[in-house]
């Protein structure tokens, strides 16, 4: 099958990537630039991964994002919170419907250049924080770009039963160097070690009893849920 990725250079969107690389025709890797904090640290990792393997990258500007919504995620918004990733804190960066406008978008260019599916890291670890990350929302999306496009664009998850743990160790598996991707939140010059991004970072490496290649400002013992 012809298949677009949404690539941001995150651990899950590259992991996601060098999946299907092996049982799918890739013909477009996807980012989008809406103003995060960390779209900088992110997206050039994103075209490192393309690049490396001749697929067609688009960086999408979604400037209005960071404009209109409110989100501490982006660069108009305030401090990105540290503690752990399912705290209620994060849903401070939480940004408004954020993968149903890329989605959306994706999926109208996937039928545009002829593919047949759209690749979205979604696993089952995403946090209910988040709404547009949960499965009945990927259900939703997957039935209307198959009912709103002429082509029947699938939605494909393949880490869907699959936690952040486990995507670290099947992308060791993959050969990946987890070192060439990015999470923190911050978007600082390393990762922090203390945002939520990073948090789950460090534990999905720690659960998978893999070294982490990650270098960090700090790495205090990790918080638990309160």
């Amino acid at each position: 099958m012809k298949v677009c990725v949404l690539l941001s250079g995150g651990m899950d969107s590259v992991a996601a990537f060098y999946e299907v690389l092996g049982t799918h025709e890739v013909v477009a890797c996807l980012s989008f630039d809406y103003g995060s904090k960390h779209n900088a640290k992110e997206i050039p990792f994103a075209k490192l991964h393309a690049d490396r393997n001749g697929i067609p990258h688009h960086v999408i500007p979604l400037d209005f994002m960071n404009t209109l919504f409110k989100s501490d995620l982006l660069k108009s918004g305030g401090d990105i919170p540290d503690g752990h990733y399912a705290e209620l804190t994060m849903k401070q960066t939480v940004v408004p419907f954020r993968n149903g406008i890329m989605l959306a978008i994706a999926a109208g260019y996937a039928e545009s250049v002829e593919a047949e599916g759209l690749v979205i890291a979604a696993h089952s670890g995403d946090h209910a924080i988040y709404p547009d990350c949960r499965e009945p929302f990927m259900r939703a999306m997957a039935t209307a770009m198959g009912e709103g496009t002429y082509a029947k664009i699938q939605l494909l998850r393949p880490f869907i039963d699959t936690d952040k743990t486990g995507i670290a160790k099947r992308g060791v598996e993959l050969g990946i160097d987890f070192s060439e991707t990015w999470s923190c939140y911050k978007g600082g010059e390393i990762h922090c070690g203390v945002c939520g991004t990073c948090v789950e970072r460090r534990e999905a490496f720690m659960l998978a009893g893999l070294p982490d290649p990650t270098k960090y400002e700090q790495t205090p013992e990790l918080p638990t849920l309160s």
